[in-house]
């Protein structure tokens, strides 16, 4: 039998689903489909992902108190995580290419954390962002992943490899 692939939810892919192309009101599936699959063991988060949400004070935040499984943020305070991360930072801190402040925020955002717990627990990060080999400002996630080995997919790929479909229907 052929293990399933889980995927991990950066906070980018929520927070871009919201502003942009499934906005509560024009695609409810959408979050009813992420529900879902938390619930078929498939999508999940962490914790730190959690706060930077709740910092925005908005309809995701809502959506995430009331509406959100409460199981879908998951813990990133186990110590071989933190161990992951570490790794995840030492190899941050060791690019000549990364400014000073690239550097400084890889430290305190939550990417570090959700690259470690994706290593740990050998899952599939989902992010919005792409590979920036070259960028001196930002330590992007998908280079992070490949430096450590860890797979990385964007929104679209998740929910095709998924087979989800979102399905128009006239309102009356």
């Amino acid at each position: 039998m052929a293990t399933r692939t889980r995927y991990l939810v950066d906070a980018n892919v929520l927070m871009q689903a919201k502003r942009l192309y499934y906005r509560f009101a024009v695609c409810p599936g959408f979050w009813d489909c992420i529900a879902w699959h938390h619930k078929q063991g498939s999508i999940l988060s962490i914790d730190r992902v959690k706060k930077e949400i709740d910092d925005g004070k908005d309809d995701l935040s809502q959506w995430v108190k009331s509406k959100c499984p409460k199981t879908f943020f998951e813990a990133s305070t186990d110590s071989a995580i933190a161990a992951e991360y570490g790794n995840a930072m030492v190899w941050v801190q060791s690019q000549s290419r990364y400014t000073p402040a690239a550097k400084s925020k890889f430290a305190t955002d939550a990417d570090g954390w959700l690259i470690a717990y994706a290593k740990h627990h050998g899952v599939t990060v989902v992010t919005q962002e792409v590979p920036a080999p070259d960028s001196r400002k930002e330590a992007k996630i998908p280079d992070v992943c490949d430096a450590l080995g860890v797979k990385y997919v964007d929104t679209f790929d998740m929910l095709e490899k998924l087979k989800v479909q979102f399905n128009w229907k006239p309102t009356p």
